[in-house]
């Protein structure tokens, strides 16, 4: 069996975020009427608490290698790059550079100050063509107008990773998940796809003995969970931040989410440059507009240009609705009546 049957048969998908199918993606790239085509590994891993692709480049660099190469002789890719950030780079990449050998492969190091918009998958391009690292307008997509103009497969890590265990009759249908927050046993640990996040973090021993709550997919654009949801499995970059309902308190939640996508807008649109910080000063008010921080929200993720814009929401909406409005009013550092209000204009969200 070819390797693209493999992987169909594997049904194996993306695991940078978006877990979209592996084998439709490398379809499409394929069947691109373009002779010059590229690959790119995205390890620029720049979501707070998302630490598996370091993991994986530590302890299992020549499958990421390997697939890579799987990839380029599927594709007949001209050349492939492993887009990195600086401190993987330092760390990793003599031993990558030693793995490629003489294959068509460059080490990419992530321009350091393209922040968190730098490991974007359209910006990615633009950081290799020398170009200004922001999003692009898409479509067309990178599988049909990627880099140079030319169809590209951009993958990440892990995906190579599982790609070159698929090559080899290995694959078992796992992924790799990060542990961080209030807990005992942070790291990186490898379990099924199935496994719920309750499961997982009784597991690695990381299930709390006291209120609290999570948030999957990462710690800045990630969902937040309350207890009774933990039987749900785990979406986005494979992550698992715990979080005490008494040491974190609403307000600096908030601010800590908001400080973050005001800090890493390129400000390339309007929508997340001066909505996120319409945002921030609302809730500095003295007397917050909550109905239209919802508004903004809303507006953010219907009309942002890259998905930084898109997911400012998520966090903030889960949270208030999983979380916050289930919390006693006289537990939260609110003026009195202020859940309520806030409540109410997050009901629908």
């Amino acid at each position: 069996m070819n390797i693209f049957n493999k992987i169909k048969k594997a049904k194996l998908v993306g695991r940078g975020g978006a877990c979209f199918s592996v084998a439709v993606k490398w379809e499409m790239v394929k069947k691109a009427a373009v002779d010059k085509k590229y690959v790119v590994c995205n390890s620029a891993e720049g979501e707070p608490g998302v630490k598996k692709d370091g993991y994986i480049l530590e302890h299992f660099p020549e499958r990421v290698v390997d697939g890579m190469k799987i990839a380029i002789d599927f594709l007949g890719a001209e050349k492939a790059y492993i887009y990195i950030n600086k401190d993987y780079y330092k760390k990793y990449g003599k031993k990558l550079i030693s793995l490629i050998g003489g294959a068509p492969i460059e080490l990419f190091v992530k321009p350091i100050d393209s922040g968190y918009i730098g490991g974007e998958e359209s910006s990615i391009l633009n950081a290799i063509e020398g170009k200004k690292v922001e999003p692009r307008l898409r479509p067309p997509f990178p599988t049909t107008n990627g880099l140079f103009g030319c169809p590209t497969l951009v993958n990440n890590v892990e995906t190579f990773h599982n790609v070159s265990l698929v090559a080899s009759d290995e694959y078992e249908n796992r992924r790799f998940y990060t542990i961080s927050g209030d807990c005992l046993h942070d790291g990186v640990y490898s379990f099924p796809d199935s496994w719920t996040i309750q499961k997982i973090l009784k597991e690695t021993r990381n299930y709390p003995n006291f209120p609290f709550f999570v948030q999957i997919g990462g710690d800045a654009s990630g969902e937040v969970l309350a207890v009774s949801q933990l039987k749900s499995q785990v979406s986005g970059a494979g992550s698992i931040a715990v979080y005490s309902i008494i040491k974190h308190k609403p307000t600096d939640l908030i601010k800590k989410w908001l400080d973050f996508f005001i800090n890493e807008s390129c400000g390339q649109c309007v929508p997340c440059r001066e909505g996120v910080y319409r945002l921030v000063e609302i809730t500095r008010s003295a007397d917050p507009d909550w109905q239209l921080f919802g508004d903004l929200l809303d507006n953010l993720s219907e009309t942002a240009f890259c998905g930084l814009g898109c997911a400012v929401p998520v966090p903030l909406k889960s949270y208030i609705k999983n979380v916050l409005a289930k919390m006693p009013e006289n537990s939260i550092n609110l003026p009195n009546g202020s859940k309520k209000i806030i409540c109410e204009c997050f009901k629908s969200a």
